[in-house]
Protein backbone atom coordinates (compact mmCIF):
# COMPACT_ATOMS: atom_id res chain seq x y z
CA UNK A 1 0.00 0.00 0.00
CA UNK A 2 1.32 3.64 -1.23
CA UNK A 3 1.74 6.08 1.87
CA UNK A 4 -0.53 8.10 0.36
CA UNK A 5 -3.45 5.79 0.47
CA UNK A 6 -2.19 4.71 4.06
CA UNK A 7 -2.54 8.40 5.33
CA UNK A 8 -6.06 8.54 4.08
CA UNK A 9 -6.88 5.48 5.57
CA UNK A 10 -5.73 6.51 9.20
CA UNK A 11 -6.94 10.18 8.75
CA UNK A 12 -8.05 11.56 11.92
CA UNK A 13 -11.41 13.28 12.25
CA UNK A 14 -13.62 10.79 9.44
CA UNK A 15 -13.76 7.76 11.87
CA UNK A 16 -17.61 7.65 12.21
CA UNK A 17 -18.83 10.22 10.12
CA UNK A 18 -21.45 8.01 7.90
CA UNK A 19 -20.22 6.83 4.55
CA UNK A 20 -16.89 8.60 5.04
CA UNK A 21 -15.23 5.29 5.71
CA UNK A 22 -16.52 3.76 3.07
CA UNK A 23 -15.51 6.77 0.52
CA UNK A 24 -12.05 7.12 2.06
CA UNK A 25 -11.60 3.18 1.39
CA UNK A 26 -12.95 3.28 -2.58
CA UNK A 27 -10.16 6.19 -2.68
CA UNK A 28 -7.66 4.45 -1.17
CA UNK A 29 -8.11 1.17 -3.17
CA UNK A 30 -8.16 3.69 -6.03
CA UNK A 31 -4.60 5.16 -5.52
CA UNK A 32 -3.23 1.22 -4.57
CA UNK A 33 -4.50 0.24 -8.23
CA UNK A 34 -2.79 3.16 -9.57
CA UNK A 35 0.29 2.83 -7.78
CA UNK A 36 0.51 -1.11 -9.05
CA UNK A 37 -0.18 -0.06 -12.81
CA UNK A 38 1.81 2.78 -13.42
CA UNK A 39 4.79 2.72 -15.52
CA UNK A 40 8.27 2.75 -14.42
CA UNK A 41 10.28 5.58 -16.06
CA UNK A 42 11.94 3.01 -18.42
CA UNK A 43 8.39 2.56 -19.28
CA UNK A 44 7.66 5.75 -19.91
CA UNK A 45 10.64 6.77 -21.96
CA UNK A 46 10.03 4.00 -24.30
CA UNK A 47 6.32 5.15 -24.85
CA UNK A 48 7.25 8.83 -25.68
CA UNK A 49 10.50 8.38 -27.15
CA UNK A 50 10.75 10.26 -30.57
CA UNK A 51 11.11 8.39 -34.18
CA UNK A 52 15.16 7.97 -34.90
CA UNK A 53 15.53 11.13 -37.69
CA UNK A 54 16.14 10.77 -41.12
CA UNK A 55 19.57 12.45 -41.48
CA UNK A 56 21.30 14.84 -44.20
CA UNK A 57 24.69 15.24 -44.04
CA UNK A 58 26.40 18.65 -45.14
CA UNK A 59 30.04 18.54 -45.93
CA UNK A 60 31.13 22.43 -46.87
CA UNK A 61 33.52 25.12 -46.48
CA UNK A 62 32.74 26.44 -43.04
CA UNK A 63 35.69 28.28 -42.22
CA UNK A 64 38.15 28.95 -44.80
CA UNK A 65 37.93 31.52 -48.43
CA UNK A 66 34.45 30.13 -49.24
CA UNK A 67 32.88 29.98 -45.68
CA UNK A 68 30.06 32.49 -46.64
CA UNK A 69 28.64 30.38 -49.53
CA UNK A 70 29.21 27.05 -47.06
CA UNK A 71 27.13 29.19 -44.65
CA UNK A 72 24.52 29.89 -47.19
CA UNK A 73 23.93 26.55 -48.25
CA UNK A 74 23.82 24.99 -44.72
CA UNK A 75 20.81 27.85 -43.77
CA UNK A 76 19.09 26.68 -47.17
CA UNK A 77 18.92 23.01 -45.76
CA UNK A 78 18.24 23.79 -42.23
CA UNK A 79 15.48 26.39 -43.31
CA UNK A 80 13.67 23.70 -45.67
CA UNK A 81 14.52 21.20 -43.06
CA UNK A 82 12.63 23.30 -40.41
CA UNK A 83 9.83 23.69 -42.40
CA UNK A 84 9.54 20.26 -43.33
CA UNK A 85 9.64 18.88 -39.89
CA UNK A 86 6.93 21.53 -38.59
CA UNK A 87 5.06 19.96 -40.99
CA UNK A 88 5.57 16.01 -39.96
CA UNK A 89 9.02 15.38 -41.10
CA UNK A 90 9.24 12.70 -43.63
CA UNK A 91 8.02 9.19 -43.11
CA UNK A 92 6.52 10.25 -39.91
CA UNK A 93 10.28 11.10 -38.67
CA UNK A 94 12.42 14.44 -38.25
CA UNK A 95 14.95 15.15 -40.35
CA UNK A 96 18.01 15.57 -38.84
CA UNK A 97 21.30 18.07 -40.75
CA UNK A 98 24.92 16.47 -39.97
CA UNK A 99 27.36 19.54 -40.72
CA UNK A 100 31.11 18.75 -41.68
CA UNK A 101 33.64 21.26 -42.35
CA UNK A 102 35.76 20.32 -45.37
CA UNK A 103 38.25 23.28 -45.34
CA UNK A 104 38.37 23.55 -49.23
CA UNK A 105 40.28 20.19 -48.43
CA UNK A 106 39.56 17.57 -51.28
CA UNK A 107 41.16 14.71 -49.11
CA UNK A 108 38.88 15.94 -45.91
CA UNK A 109 35.85 16.71 -47.77
CA UNK A 110 36.38 13.01 -49.00
CA UNK A 111 36.88 11.71 -45.34
CA UNK A 112 33.93 13.37 -44.13
CA UNK A 113 31.36 11.97 -46.86
CA UNK A 114 33.19 8.35 -46.02
CA UNK A 115 32.25 9.08 -42.33
CA UNK A 116 28.69 10.58 -42.80
CA UNK A 117 27.76 7.41 -45.13
CA UNK A 118 28.36 5.01 -42.17
CA UNK A 119 25.90 6.90 -39.88
CA UNK A 120 22.66 5.29 -39.16
CA UNK A 121 19.78 6.66 -41.67
CA UNK A 122 21.69 8.92 -43.50
CA UNK A 123 20.16 9.01 -46.91
CA UNK A 124 21.56 11.90 -48.59
CA UNK A 125 24.84 14.63 -48.25
CA UNK A 126 24.84 18.09 -49.36
CA UNK A 127 27.96 19.49 -50.99
CA UNK A 128 29.46 22.78 -51.03
CA UNK A 129 31.46 25.25 -53.67
CA UNK A 130 34.69 24.20 -54.27
CA UNK A 131 34.58 21.82 -57.55
CA UNK A 132 37.69 20.08 -56.34
CA UNK A 133 36.44 18.94 -53.58
CA UNK A 134 33.03 17.54 -55.09
CA UNK A 135 35.21 15.81 -57.73
CA UNK A 136 37.06 14.18 -54.78
CA UNK A 137 33.58 13.36 -52.96
CA UNK A 138 31.61 12.10 -55.85
CA UNK A 139 33.48 9.13 -55.91
CA UNK A 140 33.14 8.14 -52.40
CA UNK A 141 28.89 8.89 -52.83
CA UNK A 142 29.00 6.65 -55.40
CA UNK A 143 31.18 3.62 -53.73
CA UNK A 144 28.32 4.27 -50.90
CA UNK A 145 25.57 4.51 -52.90
CA UNK A 146 24.91 7.76 -51.03
CA UNK A 147 23.06 10.59 -52.95
CA UNK A 148 25.19 13.56 -53.59
CA UNK A 149 23.69 17.04 -54.09
CA UNK A 150 25.50 19.79 -55.79
CA UNK A 151 24.16 23.22 -55.06
CA UNK A 152 26.86 25.22 -56.02
CA UNK A 153 30.42 23.46 -57.63
CA UNK A 154 30.15 24.18 -61.44
CA UNK A 155 32.59 21.83 -63.15
CA UNK A 156 31.63 19.54 -65.79
CA UNK A 157 33.46 16.52 -63.96
CA UNK A 158 32.09 16.68 -60.92
CA UNK A 159 29.07 14.91 -62.37
CA UNK A 160 32.02 12.62 -64.59
CA UNK A 161 32.35 9.29 -62.06
CA UNK A 162 29.20 7.35 -62.19
CA UNK A 163 29.59 4.01 -62.77
CA UNK A 164 26.52 2.24 -63.39
CA UNK A 165 23.37 4.70 -61.91
CA UNK A 166 24.87 7.92 -60.57
CA UNK A 167 24.58 8.99 -57.00
CA UNK A 168 25.11 12.76 -57.99
CA UNK A 169 22.46 15.18 -58.48
CA UNK A 170 23.31 18.87 -59.30
CA UNK A 171 20.93 22.20 -58.78
CA UNK A 172 22.94 24.80 -59.66
CA UNK A 173 25.78 26.25 -61.68
CA UNK A 174 27.59 23.79 -64.52
CA UNK A 175 30.48 24.86 -66.72
CA UNK A 176 28.87 23.68 -69.64
CA UNK A 177 26.61 26.53 -69.15
CA UNK A 178 29.00 29.13 -67.62
CA UNK A 179 31.73 29.03 -70.80
CA UNK A 180 28.29 29.86 -73.17
CA UNK A 181 27.08 32.17 -70.66
CA UNK A 182 30.28 34.39 -70.01
CA UNK A 183 30.91 34.73 -74.08
CA UNK A 184 27.12 36.05 -74.48
CA UNK A 185 27.42 38.53 -71.62
CA UNK A 186 30.54 39.66 -73.30
CA UNK A 187 28.67 39.79 -76.77
CA UNK A 188 25.26 41.61 -75.35
CA UNK A 189 27.64 44.64 -73.43
CA UNK A 190 29.43 45.14 -77.32
CA UNK A 191 32.80 43.28 -76.26
CA UNK A 192 34.65 41.05 -79.27
CA UNK A 193 37.55 40.58 -77.90
CA UNK A 194 37.33 39.11 -74.23
CA UNK A 195 40.29 38.06 -72.39
CA UNK A 196 40.59 35.33 -69.50
CA UNK A 197 41.20 34.99 -66.13
CA UNK A 198 41.22 31.73 -65.11
CA UNK A 199 42.16 29.13 -62.10
CA UNK A 200 45.38 27.02 -63.46
CA UNK A 201 43.23 23.93 -62.25
CA UNK A 202 41.53 21.43 -63.80
CA UNK A 203 38.37 23.47 -63.96
CA UNK A 204 39.94 26.20 -65.58
CA UNK A 205 41.19 24.31 -68.36
CA UNK A 206 38.02 22.96 -68.90
CA UNK A 207 36.24 26.11 -68.77
CA UNK A 208 38.72 27.39 -71.11
CA UNK A 209 38.55 24.47 -73.66
CA UNK A 210 34.40 25.39 -73.56
CA UNK A 211 34.83 28.75 -73.46
CA UNK A 212 37.49 29.12 -76.75
CA UNK A 213 35.03 26.53 -78.72
CA UNK A 214 32.38 29.23 -78.58
CA UNK A 215 34.19 31.91 -79.66
CA UNK A 216 34.89 29.83 -82.53
CA UNK A 217 31.16 29.00 -83.33
CA UNK A 218 30.75 32.48 -83.30
CA UNK A 219 33.72 33.32 -85.91
CA UNK A 220 35.26 35.09 -83.33
CA UNK A 221 38.99 34.47 -82.36
CA UNK A 222 40.61 33.11 -79.77
CA UNK A 223 40.53 34.51 -76.15
CA UNK A 224 43.77 35.27 -74.59
CA UNK A 225 44.36 33.43 -71.19
CA UNK A 226 45.94 35.04 -67.79
CA UNK A 227 46.50 31.64 -65.32
CA UNK A 228 45.83 32.20 -61.94
CA UNK A 229 47.50 30.70 -58.78
CA UNK A 230 45.66 29.43 -55.86
CA UNK A 231 45.87 32.32 -53.34
CA UNK A 232 47.70 34.51 -55.71
CA UNK A 233 47.52 38.17 -54.87
CA UNK A 234 49.96 39.65 -57.71
CA UNK A 235 47.87 40.44 -60.94
CA UNK A 236 49.89 42.89 -62.40
CA UNK A 237 51.46 40.87 -64.71
CA UNK A 238 48.54 38.85 -65.62
CA UNK A 239 46.61 42.14 -66.09
CA UNK A 240 49.18 43.26 -68.29
CA UNK A 241 49.49 40.25 -70.84
CA UNK A 242 45.31 40.85 -70.88
CA UNK A 243 45.80 44.45 -72.34
CA UNK A 244 48.88 44.03 -74.22
CA UNK A 245 46.98 40.70 -75.90
CA UNK A 246 44.10 43.49 -77.09
CA UNK A 247 41.73 42.21 -74.73
CA UNK A 248 38.61 45.01 -74.38
CA UNK A 249 36.75 42.73 -71.03
CA UNK A 250 38.14 39.82 -68.80
CA UNK A 251 35.79 37.33 -68.21
CA UNK A 252 37.40 35.80 -64.43
CA UNK A 253 36.71 32.26 -63.11
CA UNK A 254 38.23 31.57 -59.93
CA UNK A 255 37.97 31.97 -56.30
CA UNK A 256 36.66 35.13 -54.30
CA UNK A 257 40.39 35.87 -53.20
CA UNK A 258 42.07 35.87 -56.54
CA UNK A 259 38.82 37.52 -58.07
CA UNK A 260 39.13 40.21 -55.61
CA UNK A 261 43.29 40.55 -56.23
CA UNK A 262 42.35 41.10 -59.88
CA UNK A 263 39.65 43.48 -59.11
CA UNK A 264 42.16 45.56 -57.27
CA UNK A 265 44.44 45.33 -59.68
CA UNK A 266 42.67 46.71 -62.40
CA UNK A 267 41.03 49.44 -60.02
CA UNK A 268 44.59 50.63 -60.02
CA UNK A 269 45.13 51.77 -63.77
CA UNK A 270 44.18 54.79 -65.85
CA UNK A 271 40.87 54.48 -66.39
CA UNK A 272 41.29 54.42 -69.92
CA UNK A 273 43.07 50.77 -69.05
CA UNK A 274 40.49 49.78 -66.45
CA UNK A 275 38.86 46.45 -68.45
CA UNK A 276 35.42 45.63 -67.39
CA UNK A 277 34.98 41.97 -65.54
CA UNK A 278 32.37 39.79 -65.94
CA UNK A 279 33.06 37.02 -63.76
CA UNK A 280 31.27 33.65 -62.93
CA UNK A 281 28.88 32.56 -59.83
CA UNK A 282 31.75 31.71 -57.64
CA UNK A 283 32.53 35.54 -56.64
CA UNK A 284 29.35 36.00 -54.29
CA UNK A 285 30.95 32.95 -51.94
CA UNK A 286 33.32 34.58 -50.06
CA UNK A 287 33.46 38.22 -48.41
CA UNK A 288 34.40 40.18 -51.71
CA UNK A 289 32.08 43.12 -51.02
CA UNK A 290 33.50 43.34 -47.68
CA UNK A 291 37.12 43.53 -48.62
CA UNK A 292 36.76 45.26 -52.11
CA UNK A 293 33.46 46.94 -52.04
CA UNK A 294 35.42 50.15 -52.30
CA UNK A 295 36.68 49.66 -55.47
CA UNK A 296 33.64 49.03 -57.53
CA UNK A 297 33.19 52.85 -57.94
CA UNK A 298 36.37 52.37 -60.48
CA UNK A 299 35.90 49.02 -62.34
CA UNK A 300 32.98 47.89 -63.87
CA UNK A 301 32.09 44.46 -62.04
CA UNK A 302 28.88 42.37 -62.82
CA UNK A 303 28.69 38.25 -62.77
CA UNK A 304 26.19 35.08 -63.34
CA UNK A 305 23.55 33.90 -60.47
CA UNK A 306 20.81 32.29 -60.23
CA UNK A 307 18.91 33.87 -57.83
CA UNK A 308 18.54 36.79 -55.74
CA UNK A 309 15.50 37.49 -53.07
CA UNK A 310 15.37 40.66 -54.48
CA UNK A 311 14.36 39.59 -58.06
CA UNK A 312 12.61 36.35 -57.38
CA UNK A 313 10.31 34.84 -60.40
CA UNK A 314 8.05 33.58 -57.39
CA UNK A 315 7.76 37.02 -54.90
CA UNK A 316 5.35 35.26 -52.31
CA UNK A 317 7.72 32.05 -52.07
CA UNK A 318 10.47 34.51 -51.86
CA UNK A 319 8.99 36.57 -49.27
CA UNK A 320 7.74 33.35 -46.82
CA UNK A 321 11.43 32.33 -46.66
CA UNK A 322 13.16 35.82 -45.67
CA UNK A 323 10.23 35.44 -43.08
CA UNK A 324 11.69 32.01 -41.77
CA UNK A 325 14.87 33.28 -42.42
CA UNK A 326 14.06 36.44 -40.08
CA UNK A 327 13.15 34.36 -37.78
CA UNK A 328 15.66 32.10 -37.27
CA UNK A 329 18.81 34.09 -38.34
CA UNK A 330 17.79 37.29 -37.31
CA UNK A 331 18.70 38.87 -40.75
CA UNK A 332 15.31 40.52 -41.77
CA UNK A 333 16.20 41.96 -45.25
CA UNK A 334 16.14 40.35 -48.29
CA UNK A 335 18.67 42.40 -49.50
CA UNK A 336 20.82 41.37 -46.67
CA UNK A 337 20.81 37.69 -46.97
CA UNK A 338 24.46 36.52 -48.02
CA UNK A 339 24.79 34.18 -51.06
CA UNK A 340 21.16 34.20 -51.76
CA UNK A 341 22.22 31.48 -54.64
CA UNK A 342 23.18 28.96 -52.52
CA UNK A 343 21.09 29.80 -49.47
CA UNK A 344 18.36 28.90 -52.72
CA UNK A 345 19.63 26.10 -53.95
CA UNK A 346 20.27 24.32 -50.79
CA UNK A 347 16.91 25.09 -50.14
CA UNK A 348 15.11 23.50 -53.54
CA UNK A 349 17.35 20.47 -53.02
CA UNK A 350 16.18 19.23 -49.28
CA UNK A 351 12.83 19.64 -50.38
CA UNK A 352 13.23 17.54 -53.54
CA UNK A 353 15.35 15.21 -51.44
CA UNK A 354 11.83 14.84 -49.03
CA UNK A 355 9.51 14.70 -51.97
CA UNK A 356 11.88 11.01 -52.93
CA UNK A 357 12.37 9.87 -49.63
CA UNK A 358 8.67 10.17 -49.56
CA UNK A 359 8.04 8.86 -52.79
CA UNK A 360 10.52 5.79 -51.70
CA UNK A 361 8.78 5.12 -48.74
CA UNK A 362 12.21 4.32 -47.16
CA UNK A 363 15.66 5.87 -46.60
CA UNK A 364 17.30 3.03 -48.61
CA UNK A 365 19.50 4.78 -50.48
CA UNK A 366 19.23 3.35 -54.18
CA UNK A 367 15.34 3.52 -53.88
CA UNK A 368 15.59 7.31 -52.72
CA UNK A 369 18.19 7.93 -55.66
CA UNK A 370 15.77 6.45 -58.51
CA UNK A 371 12.40 8.00 -56.62
CA UNK A 372 14.98 11.73 -57.51
CA UNK A 373 14.99 10.22 -61.00
CA UNK A 374 11.26 10.33 -60.80
CA UNK A 375 10.26 13.46 -59.49
CA UNK A 376 7.58 15.16 -62.03
CA UNK A 377 6.78 18.09 -60.64
CA UNK A 378 7.90 20.54 -57.91
CA UNK A 379 7.42 24.35 -57.03
CA UNK A 380 10.40 25.49 -55.60
CA UNK A 381 11.80 28.65 -54.81
CA UNK A 382 14.32 29.29 -57.37
CA UNK A 383 11.90 27.83 -60.19
CA UNK A 384 9.18 25.93 -60.74
CA UNK A 385 10.43 22.19 -61.79
CA UNK A 386 9.42 19.83 -64.46
CA UNK A 387 11.21 16.22 -63.92
CA UNK A 388 14.14 17.98 -63.01
CA UNK A 389 15.86 14.93 -62.66
CA UNK A 390 16.12 12.58 -64.99
CA UNK A 391 17.72 8.93 -65.52
CA UNK A 392 19.59 10.71 -67.94
CA UNK A 393 20.50 14.27 -67.17
CA UNK A 394 21.19 14.91 -62.99
CA UNK A 395 21.55 19.01 -63.65
CA UNK A 396 18.56 20.86 -62.59
CA UNK A 397 19.44 23.86 -64.33
CA UNK A 398 20.08 25.36 -67.27
CA UNK A 399 21.09 28.29 -69.31
CA UNK A 400 18.39 30.23 -68.99
CA UNK A 401 18.20 30.12 -64.74
CA UNK A 402 20.76 32.22 -65.16
CA UNK A 403 21.33 36.58 -65.03
CA UNK A 404 23.84 38.77 -65.15
CA UNK A 405 23.85 40.23 -61.62
CA UNK A 406 26.02 43.30 -59.78
CA UNK A 407 26.80 44.39 -56.38
CA UNK A 408 25.18 47.48 -54.70
CA UNK A 409 26.25 50.52 -53.13
CA UNK A 410 25.18 48.53 -49.75
CA UNK A 411 26.63 45.08 -50.79
CA UNK A 412 23.02 43.31 -51.90
CA UNK A 413 23.59 41.32 -55.11
CA UNK A 414 21.03 42.68 -57.47
CA UNK A 415 20.04 42.36 -61.14
CA UNK A 416 21.93 44.42 -63.27
CA UNK A 417 19.10 46.69 -64.31
CA UNK A 418 18.44 47.80 -60.38
CA UNK A 419 22.18 48.92 -59.55
CA UNK A 420 22.69 51.94 -59.45
CA UNK A 421 23.22 53.40 -62.90
CA UNK A 422 23.47 50.64 -64.81
CA UNK A 423 22.06 50.50 -67.71
CA UNK A 424 22.11 47.11 -69.22
CA UNK A 425 19.28 44.34 -68.82
CA UNK A 426 19.34 41.63 -66.16
CA UNK A 427 18.71 38.63 -68.28
CA UNK A 428 21.82 37.63 -70.97
CA UNK A 429 20.47 38.25 -74.33
CA UNK A 430 20.51 35.31 -76.47
CA UNK A 431 20.08 32.29 -74.06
Amino acid sequence: MSTRARSLLCRPGLRGRPGAGHRLAAVALALIGLTATTATPADESARHRLPEPVRIGLDADLSKSSALGGEAIRRGAELAIAELNARGGVLGRPLELVARDNRRNPARGADNVAELARMPDLVAVIGGMSTPVAVAVAPVAQHDRLVYLVPWAPGEAVLGHSTGPGYVFRLGPNDADTGALLVHSALARGHRRPGLALWRTARGRALESTIQVRLGELGLPRAPVAWLDTDQSDMAESVDNLLTAGADLILVAAGPRESGALVREVARRPSLMRLPIISDSSLTGGSFHDEHGELLDRVELSFLQTYSFLSSRHPERAREVVEAYCERFRVCRAEAIPAPMGTAHAYDLVHLLARAITAAGSVDRPRVRDALERIEVHHGLVRDYLRPFSAMDHEALGEDDHRLFAFSANGAVVPVDRRDGARRPARVPGV
